[in-house]
């Protein structure tokens, strides 16, 4: 029976780990790494607060750059030193194959707990048998959009991207006749970082043009329904989108959100809790919806997100940095992350708590959006994946910038791909 308490539920976790482990007597100082977006650092603060109070260890944050390639590029620069300073690590979903031979295998210690996960987030932290880390929650991207604008305007909620491109361009010119000149149509992550991996990904599954690299490590990206979702984004910037897209990551694009300064948004559903803020100008007027497809009737194509807690190998303090992390993954404080940030619970049974669904009404209308999202790359080209993304970003980018035709870029991109593959991924 699930005991509504947080301060219960949390102690009962944390006194059953306790009493199984004969190390944990001892208490320890720990190092978490950990980037975050919105309010997630604060949540994450509060959560470790009370994991001191109930084990007596004391666990320090390392502030991380909400920028994800900049996390990545640290953490392995860490873990290839051998740094002995961080116990745990806040990891992206795909980063399992990459960091696999750096973390602990969980699989034993979270043997008991496995299988009340969503399988497809257990098996994308699992690489040559070994659990690498913990789900935290789980992420798909989504469609913020103005309801009092579209009302204002009498136009539906869009469903496919000519349907977007038509009434971004409607709303941003009607607003800007009337005065509003700070308004845009439609905002989302352009920058050249693994967030414009994600967005392009979208863009070009939905238009049937295949994930970059497909399961069986085939290089698919060199084909003409990926060069027409590019040209199609490209034909954005500029108009709808601002000049500065490109340098948008979420927090960027969120903000240009938040002061109501775009009609439709593409972010994760962290945004929307920070939306309807006491001090939020647009509270109470967002809506959120799938992201639209290429073509009308088609489902829409979300990139699979989601965020982990992994264990140093070089941790002195193993037994410590284990309890936390069960801590952090466990339901409880998964209910915790999502009434208060809407992040995705990779708990099943969590999406029919009724507190939960009281205070995130939204939360059944995301869960066939997360079921159907699409995977990055990651899996098939194992440790290579951060190279594979960082060329694509950067092929798209310079689609987005104008420097260089869609055609072009991703024949070039094959190119490079094919070389970084050799023999095998």
């Amino acid at each position: 029976m699930f005991i509504s308490c947080s301060k219960i539920s949390y102690q009962i976790i944390a006194l059953l780990v306790l009493f199984f482990s004969s190390e944990s007597v001892f208490a320890a100082d720990l190092t978490i790494a950990s980037g975050d977006t919105g309010n997630g650092q604060a949540l994450l603060r509060k959560q470790l607060d009370d994991f001191e109070k109930i084990t007596g260890n004391k666990v320090a944050i390392v502030d991380m750059p909400s920028n994800s390639s900049d996390q990545f590029a640290q953490y392995r620069l860490w873990l290839a030193a051998g740094n002995t300073d961080i116990d745990l690590y806040r990891t992206d979903i795909v980063w399992a194959p990459q960091l696999a031979d750096q973390f602990l295998d969980l699989s034993s210690a979270a043997k008991d707990i496995v299988a009340t996960h969503f399988p497809s987030v257990i098996q994308s932290q699992t690489v040559n048998g070994k659990l690498i880390a913990l789900p935290l929650f789980a992420d798909a991207a989504v469609l913020f959009y103005r309801k009092d604008l579209l009302e204002k305007y009498q136009k539906s909620v869009p469903k496919t991207f000519d349907e977007l491109t038509e009434t971004a361009q409607y709303i941003q010119d009607k607003e800007r006749m009337s005065g509003n000149k700070g308004i845009n149509g439609y905002v989302f992550q352009a920058n050249a970082y693994e967030g414009l991996t994600c967005t392009a990904l979208e863009w070009i599954k939905s238009f049937g043009g295949g994930q970059v690299v497909e399961a069986d490590g085939s290089i698919s990206i060199n084909n003409e329904n990926a060069i027409k979702a590019l040209e199609n984004a490209h034909d954005w910037v500029g108009s709808i989108a601002p000049q500065g897209v490109l340098g948008y990551g979420e927090e960027e694009s969120r903000g240009v959100w938040q002061t109501g300064n775009a009609v439709f948004l593409r972010n994760w559903p962290y945004v929307y809790p920070l939306s309807n803020n006491a001090d939020s100008p647009i509270r109470g007027k967002v809506g959120v919806t799938a992201l639209p497809s290429a073509h009308a009737n088609e489902p829409s194509a979300a990139a699979l997100g989601g965020w982990n807690i992994a264990v140093s190998r070089y941790s002195q303090h193993t037994q410590q940095a284990i309890e936390l992390a069960k801590f952090l993954a466990s339901k409880q404080a998964q209910k915790e992350r999502v009434i208060a940030l809407s992040l995705l619970p990779t708990i099943r049974t969590l999406y029919d708590d009724p507190q939960i669904i009281d205070a995130q009404p939204l939360l059944p209308q995301w869960k066939p959006i997360f079921e159907t999202a699409v995977a990055r790359p990651s899996a098939p080209t194992k440790t290579k994946y951060n190279e594979v993304s960082s060329l694509f970003w950067s092929a798209v980018h310079d689609t987005l910038s104008g420097n260089g035709t869609a055609a072009d870029n991703l024949a070039r991109l094959e190119e490079k791909l094919t070389i970084l593959k050799g023999s095998a991924w």
